[in-house]
């Protein structure tokens, strides 16, 4: 029986109160003090860890700490702080291009809405949520690699593309908590329901996961097989 948009919905908050008292310091996990900070580092954070984007950002940003000084640096100067991230030279480009356009277009302030965002070089809706949620306090779903995963694992979707995916959780989760929604389903992924080995026996929500009852099913199924 298909569960209906409203269940979802019931089920999903119930979800949020309980990572919400698991994972009370669930937060962006990226070293920023400014938006373009954070902008920069989400840009790098592509195929990369956090930890490692973190370990990268403090030379970066003491160098050039804002869109005007990174502007003007030198592609080479960028190349050589960020070339542990991975992917480093388009990485630069991104960055050198965004800076650019945000420091002649946009009097060097980050734009505060998705559809100005998205048009710097580097930025898609991943990237603009994250900077609009943590930065400016204004709701938006990340969806990464946890959230694709988690998601279609808890039933609140059957897609693998990550803007059709936002789409449908906006229908589930309270624009309120969309920001932090994602939050806790990335911590819950790191922590509890990782993809090689979900802890689904300690898992805090495991009552709520349609994967949970459908192995069980799966496995008093066998059970009772081997029992005829």
């Amino acid at each position: 029986m298909k569960e209906s948009l409203e269940a979802k919905k019931k089920r999903a908050l119930e979800m949020i109160k309980r990572l919400r008292q698991t994972y009370p310091d669930a937060k962006c996990a990226l070293n920023y003090e400014t938006p373009f900070q954070l902008l920069v580092a989400t840009i790098l954070s592509a195929q990369c860890t956090d930890k490692r984007v973190n370990m990268v950002t403090p030379e970066l940003f003491k160098r050039f700490p804002d869109a005007k000084s990174t502007a003007q640096a030198k592609p080479a100067e960028i190349e050589t702080l960020i070339q542990s991230a991975g992917f480093y030279k388009n990485k630069t480009k991104s960055i050198l291009g965004a800076a650019k356009k945000i420091t002649e277009e946009f009097d060097g302030q980050i734009p505060k809405s998705q559809e100005k965002l998205v048009t710097l070089p580097g930025v898609g809706r991943k990237t603009a949520n994250v900077v609009l949620g943590h930065a400016y306090g204004i709701p938006g779903i990340t969806v990464d690699t946890h959230m694709i995963r988690l998601n279609n694992l808890l039933g609140f979707t059957q897609h693998k593309d990550a803007v059709k995916i936002e789409f449908e959780l906006m229908k589930i989760i309270p624009e309120k908590d969309w920001t932090h929604y994602s939050n806790l389903v990335i911590h819950h992924g790191r922590a509890r329901c990782v993809a090689r080995r979900p802890d689904c026996v300690n898992c805090e929500i495991s009552d709520l996961c349609p994967s949970v009852r459908k192995m069980e099913d799966g496995r008093k199924k066998r059970e009772a097989k081997k029992s005829l």
